[in-house]
């Protein structure tokens, strides 16, 4: 994997790290994890990223609505 497949890999968890609270950080770090180890397997790892995508975008809402 290249550098910039890592680093989209990683936005899950980069996003979850701005949530209010660290509910999030733990299964967007997993499933980040995951993107990356099923990296060889594209529709896979599509399916883990959008999963932490949506748990990140949750959390991040949660934390819009709160202010």
């Amino acid at each position: 994997m290249s550098v910039l497949q890592i680093s989209i890999a990683a936005l899950p968890f980069l996003f979850s790290l701005a949530s209010r609270n660290g509910n999030a950080i733990a299964p967007c770090l997993v499933t980040s994890i995951f993107t990356v180890l099923l990296g060889e397997e594209p529709h896979r790892a599509v399916v883990a990223w959008c999963v932490g995508v949506l748990i990140a975008a949750v959390a991040f809402r949660e934390r819009l609505r709160a202010t």
